[in-house]
């Protein structure tokens, strides 16, 4: 569409321009700050001292295990969707929505899930120690249970994707493919592989960055510098070596990589935000074929629900009543919540004014700037950013536990910030392009056109990105890592320090609260944002 056409078809709305402009630089000028504290640090610290840290052995060790687990993320997510897509069996849109989870689930439970099953004195070494008088020893620590906790949660997250994307294959196509008699084999790869392929190298960039910027798994998981990453290696330069200049350095280096591989994927297509139900489609397969579709959702469903289903069991036990009856634990259950609460509304908020702004704009370059703060996160992780923040505050004089509250707020709203445009901006595009006439023949205002329109119509993918973000703050361990000490502590942060000490009940009945509390936000807050928006119609 010509440039002075869509200017015709959308209305004109210089404010909803002008606050999310406003907003965008606002992020970036954060941004900046964070990145100055940081390079103001490098400077100052300049050669006094000798770095500590291993630079090429780390960036080798993250690409490694994020390559490797983006590659068998893509494999076992494909092979899920396929089965999904095929199947079809009571209680397929509950198994659906419970791989929809995974990407809000923390990984830090995951983490302990996996420990509970897998280490030294996990289900498997005392079932085999009762049975056998042995045991397995410890394979969870290392490269290969990395491995297993980002395969468990980016697999299900990138089969809930690739789902979204088969069930988009238009009906006449499958028809067609039908009464040519197409297999299995035939099918996937003339119908259904030219409909995934799109979607996975940008699938693949984000799972790669998530796994590259990953902070609770290899802390937990890692099992000793042989296979520390940048994050973790940032976190311990600071609060277990306090070098500065080692953290500073780590912290411009991941900067630079993140948004090397941020550029180097703007041209690849969108991955949508699949938090749905799922179409149902008619596709008969053979019985090998059928077979093989339920050993693969057997595996990949007990491979995603057993993690969780052991935290549940093992937490909610004996030690529940002495861990709720602890003043420490509510004091980090109150801070947890009402910190997810106020970075959720803070995302809302920044998405919509963003998103808003974006469908109101024709000009491609504010569009593009308007844009820009979704990759704000990817480019500067969460840990990075935690370190800029701290840096910040300790040159301003102010004590981090003071500034804890609202560095973790904003820290954990431009960690949601990416999830949330992305599922926001397409319907707010969309609505603009379809119905953008009608508002000008109309003549309907601005905040006529969202209480009419954007909300009724959007409320529930406004829930989603509110739950999203309530439930990433909920979950996040990078920031409170630096700002977290004995009067101030959040859910993760009071599960690592049970799981230090060697308190490994305590440690289960707070992984069991975080996993349950996640859940019920993920499924109920789009519910009720729904719900409210239908009420208000009637």
């Amino acid at each position: 569409m010509p440039p002075s056409a869509e200017r015709l078809s959308r209305p004109y709305r210089p404010f909803r321009l002008a606050a999310g402009a406003g907003l965008s630089l606002a992020i970036l000028g954060l941004v900046i700050l964070v990145l100055s504290s940081i390079l103001r640090a490098a400077g100052a610290e300049g050669e006094s001292a000798a770095l500590r840290v291993d630079i090429p052995h780390l960036l080798r060790m993250s690409a490694i295990q994020a390559g490797l687990s983006t590659a068998l993320s893509l494999f076992v997510g494909l092979l899920i969707a396929w089965a999904l897509n095929r199947l079809r069996f009571f209680g397929r849109d509950l198994v659906i929505a419970l791989f929809a989870t995974a990407i809000v689930t923390p990984g830090v439970v995951v983490a302990f899930g996996l420990l509970t099953i897998w280490g030294r004195n996990g289900w498997i070494n005392r079932t085999l120690e009762a049975l056998l008088d042995t045991g397995i020893g410890n394979p969870i620590f290392g490269l290969g249970g990395i491995l297993l906790a980002h395969v468990t949660l980016n697999g299900a997250f990138a089969a809930r994707i690739l789902l979204a994307r088969l069930d988009a294959i238009p009906a006449a196509r499958l028809k067609t493919g039908q009464s040519l008699g197409l297999g299995a084999f035939e099918r996937f790869r003339i119908i259904d592989w030219p409909m995934l392929r799109g979607t996975l190298p940008g699938l693949g960039a984000i799972i790669f960055l998530l796994c590259f910027t990953s902070f609770p798994i290899v802390l937990l998981l890692g099992g000793g510098p042989a296979n520390q990453t940048l994050e973790v290696a940032i976190y311990s330069a600071v609060r277990l070596d306090f070098d500065l200049r080692g953290a500073v350095v780590l912290a411009l280096v991941q900067i630079i990589v993140c948004s090397g591989i941020i550029l180097a994927t703007t041209a690849l297509s969108p991955v949508p935000a699949s938090t749905g139900p799922s179409r149902a489609q008619t596709w008969a397969d053979g019985t090998m074929a059928r077979l093989l579709q339920w050993l693969v959702l057997g595996l990949g469903l007990g491979a995603f629900a057993l993690p969780l289903i052991v935290v549940i069991v093992d937490g909610l036990g004996p030690g529940l009543g002495r861990v709720i009856a602890s003043s420490s634990f509510w004091s980090a259950a109150i801070a947890s919540v009402a910190i997810g609460l106020a970075s959720a509304t803070l995302t809302l908020a920044l998405a919509l004014a963003l998103g808003l702004g974006r469908a109101a704009a024709t000009d491609r370059w504010l569009k593009l700037v308007l844009g820009l703060p979704a990759f704000a996160y990817l480019a500067v992780p969460a840990i990075v950013l935690a370190l800029g923040f701290f840096l910040f505050v300790r040159d301003m004089g102010v004590s981090p536990t003071r500034a804890a509250p609202i560095v973790l707020v904003l820290a954990n709203a431009l960690l949601a910030l990416p999830f949330a445009i992305a599922t926001l901006g397409p319907p707010l595009e969309a609505l603009a392009s379809s119905r953008g006439r009608l508002i000008r023949a109309l003549d309907i205002g601005g905040f006529r056109q969202f209480q009419l329109l954007e909300w009724p119509l959007l409320a529930r993918d406004m829930g989603v990105v509110f739950a999203l973000a309530f439930c990433f703050s909920l979950g996040d361990l990078g920031v409170i890592s630096l700002f977290g000490t004995d009067s101030f502590s959040t859910l993760p942060l009071l599960m690592v320090r049970a799981l230090g000490a060697y308190r490994t009940n305590d440690a289960a009945v707070i992984a069991a609260l975080i996993l349950l509390l996640t859940l019920f936000a993920f499924l109920a807050l789009p519910r009720l944002f729904a719900w409210i928006a239908n009420a208000r119609s009637r």
